[in-house]
This record gives structure tokens, sequence and C-alpha cells, in this order.
């Protein structure tokens, strides 16, 4: 007899640029979730060779691209923060790529035998996918630490940084539409330790159902 293959519990991990998803991923990942990047498929979305690096190419010219052949992805920030229609168009390029890259990947969790798995989105909302999974996590921050993050992660000046963020949906609407918020404005240890409390609520929901977070 064919064993069922169980349903896997599908989760959001979203929230603006700075707010901290990526700490949140990986201690996920460090307590064994199986994790899945929308920024790693949106890389293998624009690879050489692929449909959406030909769209780019044709529509934005050969300056968008560099020596190797991988796309020059701060030429490209800067052309979308810019440009409200050219950010449009890079979403149509890409985003069903990606969309269509984060099915097989969830699917092929499920074949693997994987209860849980979490997708780092950050445009989940804007981009309309929130009914695609079982729970949406948002990762919070204030704005201006969410500023700092950003001009030390990325190099940027202030200005660059706030307008990374002024192009972004407000964190206060991304909350009220979450199911689960993950405030990030103290320690990272304090953050690992918010973690963890989700993580245990995951290992409930595979056991007894989704209403455990209501706990």
């Amino acid at each position: 007899m064919v064993e069922t293959i169980k349903k896997v519990f599908k989760v959001a991990v979203t929230g603006g640029a700075g707010a901290g998803k990526s700490l949140v991923c990986n201690r996920l990942k460090e307590l064994g979730i199986k994790i899945i990047s929308a920024d790693t498929l949106a890389r293998e979305a624009v690879a050489p060779g692929s449909t959406a690096h030909e769209k780019i190419l044709k529509h934005f010219g050969a300056s968008v691209v560099l020596s190797d052949g991988t796309l020059n992805r701060q030429m490209l920030r800067r052309i979308i923060v810019n440009n409200f229609t050219s950010r449009l168009t890079m979403e149509r390029f890409i985003h069903p790529e990606i969309s269509k890259l984060m099915q097989q990947k969830m699917a092929d969790a499920k074949q693997h035998g994987d209860r849980v798995v979490a997708v780092e989105v950050p445009l989940l909302f804007e981009l309309g996918m929130e009914e695609q999974f079982d729970l949406v996590v948002v990762v919070s921050a204030d704005r201006k630490l969410r500023v700092k993050r950003l001009m030390e992660r990325d190099n940027v000046s202030r200005d660059q940084a706030e307008e990374l963020l002024n192009v972004q949906m407000p964190d206060q609407e991304k909350i009220e539409r979450a199911g689960f918020v993950l405030p990030n404005d103290g320690s990272k240890e304090q953050l690992i330790k918010s973690v963890d409390r989700l993580y245990e609520k995951f290992l409930k929901i595979t056991q007894k159902g989704p209403k455990v977070l209501d706990s």
C-alpha cells in the first residue's frame, strides 16, 4: 500500500527591509525547519539564459548586465526605486518565475517528508501571495532602526535606505494582516528566543492543528 504523504504546513516569513527576516529564517533552519528564500529563488529566476533574464536584458539594455552575464542588481535596484513603471515591469518579468520555483520547492519538501516549510517572502502582501500559506509571520522593527541596519548592511546612504522603505508597504499594515508577529527592536538574543517559542508552536501544529497559535 502506498503511504499517504502528510500535508506540509506552509509558513511565510515577511516584513520590511531591515526588519530581520533572514535572522528569523536562519534560526528556524538551525532548529531543523526547511527554509526557502524568495531572494535565492529570484537569483535563480534571473540566471543567465533564463526567460526572465532575457526579458530584462531586452527591455533595460546591456548596461544592466555584468561582465559575467549576471544582472547588475545594484543598478537595477536604483532603477526600480526611482521609477514606478520600471518596478512594475521588473515584477512582471520576475515574479511569475519566482512563484513557479517556489511551488516546485514546496512540492519537493513535501516529497522529502518535511512537515513544516518556511518561505522568506519580502513582498508577500504586495504580490498577493498570502493565500498560498497556512500562516503568515511578520517580522517588525522600528523604522529608524531598520534604516540604520540597511545603511550598515548594504553600505548605502540614509536617503537611499529611506527611499527603499518608502516604496514598501508600511509595517503597521503588514502587522494587521499577520497571523503572528515577531518584534525585532531589541537584541539578536531576544529575537532568537522569540523564534524558539514560535518553533515550539510549529511542533504543536504538526501534532494538534493550527489552533495552537491562538493560545
